[in-house]
């Protein structure tokens, strides 16, 4: 009688431990076929390390530098008694690719309430919101989040990846309309692809396509309008007046994605429908606690009532994700409070983006979007990007090349990203870098 592999193969001709070290090695050739063509493109994405906390001014594990201050500026922030705030380190690293808008990550206050909400309600919640999971402070952060954007109701998520992918599939069926500007987040691209719901792509910012599309989908029951307030890539904020406009004419409702707006764009920073004054024709908004909230993570959804009632029985990412831990709602709520406070922030922004466009336009870069301090630096060449930026960091400063498939084909870009906390000064140095880097490169004469 034939034991073990050998009536295998006599029955199979190739032991069971064979074919799966096979299948394995198929696999494994597969996998780093897919990755040389990766490098190959020039479009291969590494992981810098950082080492400090997250600010203008950070440590890069392997890359020397000078010392360094981030300050938070009394004046700039009243409620604080007029101090002013020292995180002094050794470091020559300037940081212009963080959505760290308002300096908050390493804000003093914010640190401080993380660590007394881990103190007081713990580590974790080892469970759902509807299990044994919400917490008071929970429930008071979206009141607050509801309160900030004169909305109805608020829900939290782990992300704003889970708001948008829990939004669409809950609210929208196949009697429904959803229409999307062709360059929304990846996020709201998902999120529609889960839902049922009649689909419908406008060209980008177009709104005469916007209308035509509108005009078709008159023959569902709810058709809603999807965009990004402010577009993460490109810098260029969606024309919510007209948007608005439209979805009034042809009944229907308005979602925004506010990430890249909320807490810095408007007089008091609630985002893009506040900048252009559609703050009570916007339905729908979800947005996130990790870019200028904080910086930690977590989303939400805030809007009518009923939609958020719903949303709490039906969105999957909500159901079956643990809760926010309470020292990232801490410092999310106290970041909030620190925005609602005092404006004075806010109004810091404009001045510093419109420094930097201004003189790396003057140089004769080509800068994307306009007034926001997401600010594209075009250069189209996937390895150019990716080399300009390695080259900005023996530099000292920190940048990012972005090209496909986070970007278009051709339209390879270095983001810079402005932040609160910059100064003239590292607004200055970081112009000065690029263009001595982009004459190195032929990206300038």
């Amino acid at each position: 009688m034939w034991a073990g592999n050998a009536w295998r193969a006599a029955l199979f001709g190739v032991p069971r431990g064979c074919r799966a070290q096979s299948a394995l090695a198929q696999l494994r050739g597969i996998l780093e076929g897919e990755l040389e063509g990766i490098r190959g493109a020039g479009t291969w994405k590494s992981e810098r390390v950082i080492t400090s906390r997250q600010g203008p001014h950070i440590h890069v594990d392997g890359v020397s530098g000078g010392p360094g201050t981030v300050i938070f500026p009394g004046p700039s922030l009243p409620h604080l008694s007029c101090c002013i705030y020292l995180l002094s380190f050794t470091s020559g690293i300037l940081n212009f690719c963080a959505n760290n808008y308002l300096g908050l990550s390493s804000h003093p206050k914010v640190i401080q309430a993380g660590l007394q909400a881990l103190e007081e309600f713990g580590a974790g919640l080892s469970s759902v919101r509807f299990i044994c999971g919400t917490q008071s402070i929970h429930k008071n952060l979206e009141a607050k989040i509801a309160r900030f954007h004169q909305r109805e109701d608020a829900i939290l998520y782990p992300s704003c990846f889970d708001a948008n992918a829990g939004l669409f599939e809950a609210l929208l069926t196949p009697e429904d309309a959803v229409l999307s500007d062709e360059l929304n987040h990846a996020s709201i691209i998902d999120g529609i692809r889960l839902c049922k719901a009649h689909k419908y792509r406008y060209r980008h910012l177009d709104m005469a396509d916007l209308e035509a599309k509108l005009q078709e989908a008159q023959k569902h029951r709810l058709r809603l309008v999807a965009t990004d307030g402010a577009f993460s890539m490109d810098g260029d904020i969606a024309p919510l007046q007209e948007i608005c406009r439209l979805a009034s004419r042809y009944g229907a409702l308005v979602f925004v994605d506010e990430c890249h707006a909320t807490g810095f764009l408007g007089p008091t920073g609630r985002g893009t429908d506040e900048l252009l004054g559609v703050m009570d024709q916007v339905t729908i908004i979800n947005s996130t606690l990790g870019k200028a909230l904080g910086g930690a993570s977590g989303g939400y959804t805030t809007g009518p009532e009923p939609l958020v009632s719903l949303l709490r029985q039906r969105a999957r990412p909500y159901l079956f994700s643990n809760s926010l831990p309470p020292a990232v709602v801490g410092c999310a709520s106290k970041a909030l409070d620190l925005l609602m406070e005092s404006n004075t922030i806010v109004q810091s922004m404009a001045a510093k983006t419109q420094r930097f466009r201004s003189k790396m336009e003057a140089a004769g870069f080509t800068v994307s979007g306009a007034s926001h301090p997401i600010c594209p630096v075009m250069l189209g060449d996937a390895r150019l990007a990716s080399r300009m930026a390695d080259d900005m960091l023996k530099r000292g400063i920190f940048v990012i090349g972005f090209s496909y498939p986070v970007v278009p084909k051709g339209k390879a870009r270095i983001r810079v990203q402005i932040s609160a906390v910059h100064s003239e000064e590292d607004i200055d140095r970081c112009v000065e870098a690029f263009v001595e880097v982009g004459r190195l490169h032929g990206a300038l004469p």
